[in-house]
Order: C-alpha cells, then structure tokens, then sequence
C-alpha cells in the first residue's frame, strides 16, 4: 500500500501489477478492498491496477467539515493520483459514488482515459431523470443530508439500521467496524451532503458534458438502490462507443457477488480500447 500527499490530503493508494493502468474508484461505504477480484484478475491478465481510497474513507485522511468533499475536491484527487504515479492515460473504472466520480473525471479530463466502465450508478442526468421508482430506491439520501440525525440513525442499536441497508454486502461486518469510528462515519457521508443536496431533487437534470469515451454501463438485477432505467438512459449522454450489461441474481455490490462475471465484461472492455 503506497501513501500519496495529493491536494494536501493523505490517500492510501493500492498499485500492483504492471501494464496498462487501470484506476478503480470505489463508492460508499468502501475502500480500495472491494475490488480484491478485479484487482487479481487485471493483473492476471497483464494490467496495473490502482486503487486509492477516497478521501475520508478507509486508511485515507478525513478532513473536518464539508468543503474538503465537494465532488470536484475527488476528482482533483484521482488526477493527483495519476499525476503522482506518473499516469497520462487510464482505464477508469468506477461503482456507486465511485462510477459518478469516474464519469466526473472523464467528462473533465477525456485526455486521461482510455475507457471508462460503470457499475450500478449511470450518468447522473439519467439518474435524475429515471423517475419516482428510482426516487423511491434513493430515499436514504435524504436522509443523509441531516447532519447528527444520520449518523444517530445508522449507529443506534449497535448499528442495526447500517446493518440493515448492508444485507446484501459482503463485507457488511467490516463496514460496520469502521462505522465505529464517529469521523470515519461522518466523512463517508459528507459526498452525499455535498454531491445530493436537497435541492437537487427538485432541480431539473444536470447539464454536464457528454462522455467522449468508450463506456460500458453494468447494473445488476437485484439491486435495492438503482433502477435498471438510470443505467440504460446513459446511454443519451455517451458520444463514443457505448455498451450495456445486465448482470442477473447480483446485488449492488456485483464486483463482488458476481466477480467472475464481472471480470469477464471488465477484461473484454479494456481489450478493445487500449490505454497505449
């Protein structure tokens, strides 16, 4: 595990493997250790795999407050990475708020990424725009916003409510551990408070630039936070080549609970668009 000073902030960065690099950009309530399978695999097969965790979560530095977690403060930081690492162009790899992130840094910096692949969370204008089911499956988003109640609300009872939304996590007791911690709590959910504000429900779709790069988009069928339209709607904001992959019988956290099948869809993606 290397540790990287990138924008003033110190991130845990995992790098194995040599050749093509590929950065993996996890969501929450995770660190770089949900992609172990795909992280196996794309070095198997000849990749160099990169894998922070974000800041505020996992061994990474969790600043106080809310601005040190606006979105573009993630997006500086998977560029630092790159830059540090001496990466000029990657795969991008992202799931939940890490495929949000990915798409962010694509749309901004297309020169740095050779491919990009999403999994479970689409463009976030098609998510905005894929209509009360979807708005349903978000309701914890609102939640997050109250600063104090959220946490008092994952935590109380020895967490049973976290505990409850992360039935279908595989690692589930590990989260919960570093849940424990009222910082690492915190900090998990500041890119909630500042990525969906309660404004934004009720704001029309944001208007960002479209993606200009090889993408393909996976959801899986059991998912209890994503529709299955909010992925396939992303497809009007790709302006390259675009692929959709429905993963049945998986849950939100498919890298891990269908890996194989993952790798397979991630490997035959990466071939087909080179980093170099």
């Amino acid at each position: 595990m290397a540790r990287l000073d990138v924008n003033g902030i110190g991130l845990d960065v995992q790098v194995e493997g040599e050749g093509q690099p590929v950065l993996l950009v996890h969501g929450y309530p995770d660190t770089h250790a949900c992609w172990r399978y795909q992280v196996a695999a794309l070095n198997a097969a000849g990749y160099r795999t990169i894998a922070p965790d974000l800041r505020g979560f996992g061994g990474s530095d969790k600043p106080p407050g809310l601005e040190p977690y606006e979105p573009q403060r993630f997006v500086g930081d998977l560029l630092g990475v790159l830059d540090a690492l001496g990466v000029e162009r990657a795969h991008v790899v992202g799931h939940d708020w890490g495929s949000a992130l990915a798409q962010f840094l694509t749309m901004f910096a297309p020169d740095r990424v050779a491919s990009l692949t999403c999994l479970s969370v689409g463009h976030p204008a098609a998510l905005a725009a894929a209509g009360w089911r979807q708005r349903e499956k978000s309701w914890y988003m609102l939640l997050f916003q109250f600063e104090g109640v959220a946490e008092r609300w994952l935590s109380q009872d020895d967490f049973r409510n976290a505990r409850q939304m992360l039935a279908g996590h595989p690692d589930a007791a590990e989260v919960v551990e570093r849940m424990r911690d009222p910082a690492a709590l915190t900090s998990g959910l500041a890119i909630y408070r500042t990525g969906v504000p309660p404004e934004s429900l009720v704001a029309p779709p944001p208007e960002l630039p479209p993606l200009q790069v090889p993408t393909l988009g996976v959801w899986s069928s059991r998912d209890p936070f994503l529709t299955e339209e909010a992925m396939i709607g992303t497809a009007a904001y790709v302006n390259a080549p675009w692929r959709y992959e429905r993963v049945d019988g998986a849950g939100h956290w498919l890298q891990l609970e269908a890996s194989d099948r993952v790798n397979d869809l991630l490997l035959t993606h990466l071939a087909r668009y080179p980093a170099v």
